[in-house]
C-alpha cells in the first residue's frame, strides 16, 4: 500500500459504506443488484450525501467571497501603490500589506476554493474504489469480492460497463461486447459535454450576474475569467480517462453546484451586483402587486425619530454659586432684637 492509498484509506472506507448501503437499499426496493441503474443511483445518492455535508463549508465560502469583495477597493490601492516596482523591498512590502489586509478582513483568496479542495480527496477516493471494483477486487470495507465482481459486470443499456473508460474503449484495451465500444464512447462523450457545459454555465452566472462593479475592476475578476474557459477544458480532456461510474459522480456534482449557485445568486446576491438589482426589482413588483408601499418608504417610516440634544447648562462660577446658595433662616427673636437695638438711644 502506497502513501496515497494510506491517506485515502479512511475516505475509501466511508465511500464504500455509503455506496454499498444505498445499493442495498435500492436492491431492497426491487431493483436488480447487478444492473447498471442500481449502481448509478447509488453513486447519485453518494453525491447528495457528500454535497449536503459540505453545505456549511459552502456558506463559509460565500461569506469569504463577500469579504473579498468588500476589500477589493483597498486591495487595488495597495497594488497601485507598488505598481511597476519590482525590487525586493517593494515586493515584500506588497505581500506584507496584502496579507495584513486579508488578516484584518478575516478572509483569504483560497477560501473560495475550499469546497473544491475538500471534494478532491473524495473524488480520488471514489476513483480508487470504482477502479478496484471494476477489476473485481475487494475494497477496504463494505465492497466485498462478490459486490466488486457485480459492479465490474454492471452495464448501462446492456452494453456499456460502468468500469469502462472512453480511452480504453477506443484503444481496444477494454473487452466489450459487440456495440459496446460505440455505447461507451457515446455515453462518455455526452457526459463530458454536459460536465463542461454545466461547469461553464455555473462560472458564467457568477461572473455575469453576481459581481459588483468594484470586483469587476479587480485583478481577481480577471483570474476568474481565465478559469471560466480553463475548467471546462479540464473536463473535456480528462473525462476520456475516467470510468463511466466516476463521470456520473462528477456530472451529478456539477448539476448540484449549478443549482446551488442559482439559488444563492437569486436569493442572496452580492450587494451592488446585477443579481441584487434584479432581486430588488422583483421585491418591488411583488409589493406593488400586493398593494404594499415600496420597501424604502417602509424603512423610512419605521426609522426611529432622532432624539433632541439636551440643552447645555451654562457653567456657574464659584462666586455666583455662593450667591445662589441657600439663604440662612432667621431664628425667632432676631427681628425683635434688631428692632430693640435700633430703638435704643445713643449715649
Amino acid at each position: 500500500m502506497g502513501a496515497i492509498d494510506t491517506i485515502l484509506w479512511p475516505i475509501r472506507w466511508v465511500i464504500e459504506a455509503i455506496l454499498v448501503g444505498f445499493h442495498s437499499l435500492f436492491e431492497a426496493w426491487g431493483l436488480e443488484g447487478a444492473s447498471g441503474i442500481s449502481w448509478v443511483l447509488a453513486i447519485t445518492a453518494l453525491v447528495l450525501v457528500v454535497r449536503a455535508a459540505l453545505i456549511p463549508v459552502f456558506v463559509r465560502q460565500i461569506k469569504s467571497q463577500r469579504r473579498m469583495m468588500e476589500i477589493a477597493p483597498q486591495l487595488k490601492k495597495i497594488q497601485d501603490k507598488y505598481k511597476g516596482k519590482k525590487d525586493q523591498f517593494s515586493r515584500e512590502a506588497l505581500s506584507r500589506e496584502t496579507m495584513a489586509l486579508y488578516s484584518k478582513a478575516g478572509t483569504n483568496p483560497f477560501s473560495s476554493c475550499l469546497p473544491l479542495l475538500l471534494q478532491m480527496p473524495i473524488f480520488f477516493g471514489l476513483f480508487r474504489v470504482l477502479s478496484e471494483a471494476g477489476l473485481g477486487n475487494a475494497g477496504v470495507s463494505y465492497m466485498t469480492q462478490d459486490l466488486a465482481v457485480q459492479f465490474a459486470n454492471a452495464e448501462l443499456f446492456g452494453l456499456a460497463p460502468l468500469s469502462a473508460t472512453m480511452s480504453a474503449a477506443i484503444s481496444g484495451e477494454a473487452v466489450l461486447e459487440e456495440g459496446g465500444t460505440t455505447a461507451v464512447v457515446l455515453i462518455a462523450a455526452v457526459m463530458v459535454v454536459l460536465m463542461s457545459a454545466s461547469q461553464f454555465i455555473t462560472q458564467l452566472q457568477i461572473m455575469a450576474k453576481n459581481q459588483s462593479e468594484e470586483m469587476m475592476a479587480s485583478p481577481m475578476y480577471r483570474q476568474q475569467r481565465v478559469l471560466l474557459y480553463v475548467l471546462p477544458l479540464v473536463f473535456l480532456f480528462s473525462g476520456v480517462f475516467f470510468p463511466l461510474g466516476v463521470m456520473f459522480y462528477w456530472l451529478v456534482s456539477n448539476f448540484w453546484t449549478m443549482g446551488q449557485q442559482f439559488l444563492v445568486i437569486r436569493n442572496m446576491p452580492t450587494p451592488g451586483s446585477q443579481a441584487a438589482k434584479a432581486r430588488e426589482e422583483r421585491i418591488a413588483k411583488k409589493r406593488e402587486k400586493l398593494g404594499l408601499p415600496p420597501l424604502g418608504e417602509v424603512e423610512q417610516d419605521d426609522a426611529p425619530e432622532p432624539t433632541k440634544p439636551a440643552q447645555r447648562q451654562q457653567p456657574v462660577g464659584k462666586s455666583r454659586a455662593k450667591k445662589k446658595g441657600p439663604k440662612p433662616q432667621k431664628k425667632p427673636g432676631d427681628d425683635d432684637g434688631l428692632a430693640g437695638q435700633a430703638a435704643k438711644p445713643k449715649g
